[in-house]
């Protein structure tokens, strides 16, 4: 027994006991507790640091573009792919993510990414400083940037399997929120300390130094922290089966769920606008003579309502288990958002209503995050939990991709723009929103109407646990319930 755990004083004998019977005992289901372990939150706040880390890095140059721009001698553009590289290096890694997570564990994959996240935030400040030349700033901060591009899928893909394998049923949602919503926590602190601390672009390599820092203290906490990639017992019944169907057989099913491709579709739609949004706030608000400080505002705005948002609707799934309806409803509020922003960010002196849209925008559309994770697990049981929540995260970098690059094809130069604020390029943003609005309401009519599942997991945990399954009469979430009782 280990200290710290939560543990009964039968359990080993009950534990082994229960593996060995072919179908569950009602004697034994009396005494079966599943020990949890203190040292879960410590894994947890790695993770959380590390995921906070990685989207700092990610997002560094969006909200000081025009400065970034002015500092390494490129484009506006150029500044852009600095951000997109994660998405497009995500893509062909993300299915060895799944694999390596399913496969390898939990471990490996943290401290892997750990190691290349450092090791990007060093190499973007090891270009800047004064005396390297000009003609190899760019691309040896884009290859940093491309390092800790490496660990983002080691990162963003791990919340579900992290809560599946260290969380007890009833806490594997609110993990799963705590871990995903430490990605938008990043993206908060990038909006606000790239533009106080670059307020010049002669303030570029501190700024860079500021994030490289973190990195190490980082990447010691989990190559020295995170002794396993599980605990010595599992904390549910589920857990004890997770990563049961092989990796390319996992890959069939889902190819074949037609619920689990319905929420591919929608949720990476919804990525990729999110991913719009936090890329290219600063270049849509100037144009209307926002200041770069105002976008920052909007962008922590939309950021912390998401946070809160996403905590409330962690704790109510925990309880409820109505993934299906909270996730139709705030899809839906969200796309009613995003209409609402396409419309108030195009007017002048408006930056109450802007802040307002921002903030509702971010507390409907960020709480889905965490929520969707784990539904991508419950309608595709027993798919590992990398790989089903793995595939949703490639949806989205493929769609954030296709949307910006559209997106920025369908800007015009405006010839004068006497309130812009962006320096010597004025683009016209009016067609890119309204089109990315209507794609966004486009894929949530489809999941709000197409959408239908069981919650597998919680159904075999129940058949595991109780030796019961549901009847044909019933809800899924009625019998989930009683797993809490």
């Amino acid at each position: 027994m280990e200290a710290g755990a939560e543990d009964s004083p039968d359990y080993q004998t009950v534990y082994s006991a229960v593996k060995v019977l072919r179908g569950p005992n009602p004697e034994l289901k009396k005494l079966l507790h599943f020990k949890v372990y203190k040292r879960r939150w410590f894994v947890l706040l790695v993770l959380c640091l590390l995921n906070c880390s990685n989207a700092t890095l990610w997002l560094t140059f969006a909200p000081v573009a025009d400065q970034s721009a002015e500092y390494l001698k490129v484009s506006l553009q150029d500044i852009n792919w600095l951000s997109l590289v994660a998405m497009v290096v995500a893509v062909p890694l993300s299915l060895g993510t799944t694999w390596m997570l399913d496969t390898l564990g939990l471990r490996i994959t943290l401290i892997l990414g750990a190691w290349l996240n450092m090791f990007g935030a060093l190499l973007r400040f090891c270009a800047t400083p004064v005396g390297v030349s000009v003609t190899i700033q760019y691309p040896m901060v884009m290859f940093g940037q491309t390092l800790a591009a490496l660990a983002q899928p080691l990162i963003i893909f791990t919340p579900t399997k992290l809560a599946a394998l260290w969380f007890p049923e009833h806490q594997r949602a609110t993990a799963n929120t705590i871990a995903s919503m430490s990605n938008p926590l990043g993206i908060l602190l990038a909006n606000i300390i790239s533009p106080m601390i670059a307020q010049t672009s002669a303030h570029i390599p501190t700024l860079l130094l500021c994030y490289a820092v973190p990195t190490c203290i980082i990447c010691f906490l989990a190559t020295l922290g995170i002794r396993s990639s599980t605990p010595p017992t599992p904390p549910s019944a589920s857990a004890e089966a997770s990563s049961s169907e092989p990796f390319l057989e996992g890959l069939k099913l889902l190819m074949k769920n037609k619920a689990y491709l319905i929420l591919l579709l929608s949720f990476g739609a919804g990525m990729g606008v999110f991913s719009c949004f936090s890329t290219l706030l600063e270049q849509i608000m100037c144009v209307q003579g926002y200041t770069n400080d105002f976008a920052g505002i909007c962008g922590a705005l939309f950021i912390v309502f998401g946070i809160v948002g996403a905590g409330v609707l962690g704790l109510y799934v925990d309880r409820t288990k109505h993934f299906i309806e909270v996730t139709k409803i705030n899809l839906s509020l969200t796309a009613l958002a995003c209409i609402a922003f396409s419309v108030v960010s195009l007017l002048r002196e408006q930056k109450a209503a802007i802040a307002a849209v921002c903030s509702l925008f971010g507390f409907f559309g960020y709480a889905i995050y965490p929520v969707a994770m784990e539904l991508s697990v419950e309608c595709s049981y027993p798919v590992g939990e990398a790989t089903s929540a793995g595939l949703l995260f490639i949806s989205g970098q493929v769609q954030s991709v296709l949307y910006i690059v559209l997106l920025q094809g369908l800007t015009t130069r405006l010839a004068d723009s006497p309130l812009s604020t962006c320096g010597s390029t004025v683009l016209s943003w009016r067609v890119p929103l309204m089109v990315l609005a209507s794609l966004f309401s486009f894929f949530t009519c489809i999941f709000v109407l197409f959408f239908h599942t069981r919650y597998k997991r919680l159904e075999a945990e129940e058949e595991a646990m109780y030796g019961t399954k549901p009847s044909s009469g019933s809800t899924t979430t009625e019998h989930s319930l009683s797993i809490n009782t």
